[in-house]
């Protein structure tokens, strides 16, 4: 783990930018132990660099974060295509108020994180550092080290194929409450019909299980199949007793599963009128690091 402490930590650029030094990592790469791993690289260099010839810390900072994702997404494109089943971004436990930051919670919504995985690498990085982070065409080129008119396009082309296919949902906080504490009882009881009541009639149903655990080869359709598997999956025993209980997971509210206080997986949806339209379900137990409290930013 990077550790700093006292005055120097207070005033290391590398500490006052940490925070949007993760956001860009983990948007990029929509894996929080991988987003880890970035900025620990990150402290590395930094660290290594001599800071009398770097006039812009946060610029460089944010620069290496970048660069240092764009190859480890460019590394991982093929241990992604031999994936066994649906891959889903690992989940993060947010902090409540990341919600109220409205634009911040839907940029790291797994509905935008799975949007954003249609990207190439660096069309990810020039919408992210554009449309989320607000950098100029000028600072970006000079981050990626490409032309600025080249930049300008690729920004242009990345903004419509997101907005192609942003999907568009409720995002009333207290209707979102409400379905969870619904879904929460309906899982807890196994109760089908409930469940169904809460879905919408083409609803679709992803699981991650990496092949690591059961989990669904392919996505799910109607109410009646994901409702149905679901249930199933609920009922399976355990050694002890499952948890269930609302969290906030990428900014929005959705259903944490545990065993002994251990994540087992994480449940995150899309509501359109007041019924749940894409369902996501990570259980792959490589991806659990972002629902443990202290990681992430």
């Amino acid at each position: 783990m990077i550790s700093t402490t006292g005055e120097d930590a207070a005033l290391d650029p590398f500490t006052e930018h940490r925070r949007l030094l993760f956001a860009t990592a983990y948007r990029m790469l929509g894996s929080v132990s991988d987003a880890e791993d970035i900025l620990q690289d990150t402290w590395l260099k930094w660290s290594q660099t001599d800071r009398s010839g770097v006039r812009h810390p946060k610029a460089y900072l944010v620069r290496t974060v970048t660069n240092l994702a764009l190859n480890r997404l460019t590394s991982a494109a093929a241990t992604r295509e031999a994936y066994v089943g649906p891959w889903l971004p690992e989940p993060w436990l947010t902090t409540p108020d990341i919600a109220e930051e409205a634009e911040l919670a839907d940029t790291v919504s797994m509905a935008m994180l799975v949007v954003l995985e249609t990207l190439s690498p660096v069309e990810r990085a020039v919408f992210l550092l554009r449309e989320v982070f607000g950098y100029s065409h000028a600072e970006i080129a000079e981050v990626l080290e490409r032309p600025e008119p080249t930049i300008r396009q690729i920004a242009h082309r990345a903004r419509e194929h997101v907005q192609a296919r942003r999907p568009r949902y409720d995002t009333d906080a207290e209707q979102r409450s409400q379905v969870t504490r619904r879904f929460i009882a309906a899982c807890q009881g196994g109760d089908l019909n409930a469940m169904m009541e809460l879905l919408a009639p083409d609803v679709t149903a992803w699981s991650d299980g990496g092949g690591k655990v059961t989990a669904a080869r392919r996505p799910l359709h109607t109410a009646d199949n994901v409702a149905r598997w679901m249930v199933g999956v609920l009922a399976k025993p355990h050694p002890e007793p499952l948890e269930i209980r609302a969290a906030s997971l990428n900014g929005e509210q959705g259903l944490l599963f545990s065993v002994d206080g251990h994540p087992l997986g994480a449940l995150t949806f899309d509501l359109l009128d007041g019924r749940i339209h894409q369902l996501r379900f990570q259980v792959n137990p490589d991806k659990m690091d972002g629902l443990r409290p202290g990681h992430g930013a």
